[in-house]
């Protein structure tokens, strides 16, 4: 599995979903985890992104909410995990 970094402000979001939306919070734990094992590919529809987030991927945490991140060879960046695209 690959290390996992969040930006700030993902991390933020990330807080959050703790405080405020369990299952949402939950929803996100099991995709970063399914993320860490195979990044491309897995729950959430992966969808590789392009214009302003070229080189990212993200993952439907729901109909709103989009977990957006970049893979390396060694870490998963999570650029962000509220809203859609912005």
């Amino acid at each position: 599995m690959k290390k996992v970094v969040f930006l700030k402000h993902s991390f933020e979001d990330f807080n959050y979903w703790a405080e405020t939306d369990l299952k949402t919070y939950r929803k996100i734990i099991n995709l970063i985890r399914d993320i860490s094992r195979s990044p491309f590919s897995g729950i959430g529809k992966p969808e590789h992104l392009k214009y302003q987030y070229k080189g990212c991927w993200s993952r439907r945490i729901d109909n709103i909410h989009r977990l957006i991140y970049q893979a390396t060879d060694d870490e998963i960046i999570i650029v962000a995990c509220r809203y859609h695209y912005q």
